[in-house]
C-alpha cells in the first residue's frame, strides 16, 4: 500500500528518510554522502513522484521504492 508521504508528520517523515539512507546494504557509489544530502535526495524523488512509500501490512514494514516498479507489479508486467 502506498502512503503519501505529504499525509506523515514533518517529524515522522525526517526519521524514516534518515532511517532508510543509513540502512545496511543502500549504495550511494563510491563517494561518501552525507546523511543530510542523502535525505535531501530521498526528499526530492519522494516529491517528483519516483520513489514512493510503500507500506506492506503483512510485515508491518516500510520502504522507499521506485514508483515505476509498484506500477509494474500492479499491471502484472513484474518479472519475477
Amino acid at each position: 500500500m502506498i502512503i503519501p508521504h505529504s499525509q506523515l508528520a514533518p517529524e515522522t517523515l525526517q526519521s524514516l528518510l534518515e532511517e532508510y539512507a543509513t540502512r545496511d546494504g543502500t549504495d550511494y557509489g563510491e563517494r561518501e554522502v552525507s546523511l543530510t544530502d542523502k535525505v535531501a535526495s530521498l526528499r526530492r524523488q519522494l516529491e517528483n513522484k519516483t520513489v514512493v512509500i510503500w507500506f506492506e501490512p503483512g510485515e508491518e514494514s516500510v520502504n522507499l521504492v521506485l514508483a515505476e516498479d509498484i506500477s509494474k507489479d500492479l499491471s502484472g508486467e513484474g518479472g519475477d
